[in-house]
């Protein structure tokens, strides 16, 4: 095991993730990554220690002072509303030439337990930390969880340019309604959204069932993006049209975010086989078709309870301003 880095030496590159943080006790995580561990990773959260890694705690002033003056804060991001291909999207972008894709590092996440008025002395921090990568060519592309959209903007230094990733509702309902550990997931995030929503404004009736409380994580995570969007270098991304055209889109993001792609690279990694596994589990086979079969049987079984709960989106969108952005930003893409 190696011995704690000193807080200069973590600054050098991208070796040491920030893998957690601590506010409240004033400490950092730091977790021994190299460049295939960060792409062979499907989440830098607790559970990357299913298998042995090397970590050291550390003091989060020793690391913050020791932050260079010039430090890069130029990481590009990924937020998102869950379920919604994300995963792939950073796998795929990561496979350029130059590009560190880093998906779901927990110290985000650690942060919304926190006031904004604690955020604002980490962030600046954490946007350089997150800007290391392991050559001054190279560019770091972070994916963060679907709750993280909800300090978005406070995340994103001027200038930087974030994809945001989303599907209709009808499309987000029938993926929810077709796995059970969406479901699970769902349950546990039910109140939170609630509080969330409320928020911003967001006003949604009891749920009388699985398809409204999917409906809600919808209406919350996609007015979290929208409230986090404006005036920002911003690429919405719908992730169905990205699959109906997955070369264009990927050499769009590219674009997007200033990544060199060239045609022949672009071909290879759209066509390549991250698109027909599981991007969260490699080791399972999975494709676009089979995610519109599992789509339509979701939608044929619950059809009219996705209809009763898009039309109580639409009703609570007469009132809330964000919600109707979200809800029209949606049918734009029909």
């Amino acid at each position: 095991m190696s011995s704690a880095p000193a807080p200069r030496e973590i600054w050098r590159d991208a070796r040491w993730l920030a893998q957690a943080v601590d506010p409240h006790a004033g400490l950092i995580r730091l977790v021994e990554m190299n460049a295939e561990d960060y792409r062979e990773a499907s989440f830098l959260d607790d559970r990357m220690f299913e298998q042995p890694r090397t970590s050291h705690v550390l003091k989060w002033a020793e690391v913050a002072e020791a932050m260079p003056a010039h430090a890069r804060t130029d990481a590009r991001w990924i937020f998102h509303i869950g379920h919604v291909g994300s995963t792939l999207l950073a796998r795929l972008l990561g496979e350029l030439e130059g590009v560190l894709s880093i998906r779901e590092p927990r110290a985000f996440r650690d942060l919304l337990f926190f006031p904004a008025e604690v955020r604002a002395q980490y962030i600046p921090t954490i946007q350089a930390l997150f800007s290391r990568t392991f050559a001054p060519g190279q560019s770091a592309l972070v994916k963060t969880t679907s709750a993280v959209s909800e300090i978005a903007g406070e995340l994103l230094a001027d200038g930087q340019a974030a994809l945001l990733v989303y599907t209709k509702p009808r499309s987000f309902i029938s993926g929810i309604l077709a796995g059970e550990n969406s479901l699970a997931e769902l349950a546990a995030m039910s109140d939170m959204r609630r509080l969330r929503l409320a928020s911003r404004g967001v006003q949604l009736p009891e749920s009388r069932g699985d398809a409204d409380a999917a409906a809600a994580a919808w209406a919350c995570e996609m007015t979290a993006l929208e409230a986090a969007a404006g005036g920002r270098n911003v690429l919405w991304a719908d992730f169905d049209s990205v699959l109906g055209d997955l070369d264009g889109w990927v050499q769009k993001m590219a674009r997007h975010f200033d990544f060199a792609a060239s045609e022949q690279d672009v071909r290879a990694i759209a066509n390549g086989p991250l698109t027909r596994c599981y991007s969260k589990a490699t080791e399972h086979e999975y494709s676009a078709d089979l995610r519109g079969r599992l789509l339509s049987e979701a939608e044929e079984r619950h059809r009219s309870d996705i209809d009763s709960a898009l039309a109580m989106l639409a009703a609570a969108a007469e009132t809330a301003p964000l919600l109707r952005k979200a809800l029209d930003r949606a049918q734009a893409e029909s």
